[in-house]
């Protein structure tokens, strides 16, 4: 048994869950998310637990029930607390903008790069080497911190990059000046 999907997963106060068959919804103060799961396994909600189960103990149906349950337990912390992730920028002349819907990166090159924010996102540059994201869906958030992150990731010799806020970087030495 998946110790993954063994976990119940505990509904807040202020959230309110509908399951239709496969398809699992959730609201909060933060928003609704909704997705629809696999047919083989079954989710259950009672006194404010949600517990997922497998039909069956074919390999793909084991498979499903961690994730299944990892996924509805991210859904329902999404509506209620909310996720966010942290850059920081390192490096001389590197800086972040926000010029609409867009984040604009000063990043070394010689442009500037732009990216669109996805709509159910926030993000916020506090100051221009920092760059706050956050929204109800983890999976959104992460994607759009490793496509910022993915501009100019961080150099393993001199620091320089976008980096996540408690990322830590194992710096190498340099070429030794022969003798």
């Amino acid at each position: 048994m998946s110790r993954v999907g063994k976990r119940i997963i505990q509904i807040p106060s202020g959230t309110e869950v509908k399951i239709d068959g496969s398809f699992f919804e959730v609201k909060g103060k933060l928003g609704s998310l909704s997705r629809l799961f696999s047919p083989f396994v079954n989710i259950k909600h009672e006194n404010n637990q949600i517990s997922v189960e497998r039909l069956n103990e074919l390999k793909p149906t084991k498979q499903l029930h961690g994730t299944t349950n990892a996924l509805i337990a991210n859904m329902v912390k999404g509506v209620s607390e909310g996720f966010k992730k942290e850059l920081k920028i390192e490096g001389v002349g590197y800086k972040a903008t926000l010029k609409g819907q867009n984040l604009e990166l000063a990043a070394g090159y010689s442009h500037p790069v732009s990216l669109v924010i996805p709509k159910d996102l926030k993000v916020e540059v506090p100051k221009p080497v920092n760059i706050i994201i956050s929204g109800i869906d983890k999976q959104v958030v992460g994607e759009f911190a490793a496509k910022v992150r993915g501009v100019r990731p961080p150099s393993v010799y001199s620091g320089k990059g976008i980096q996540y806020k408690d990322e830590k970087l194992r710096r190498k030495e340099g070429k030794k000046a022969s003798k």
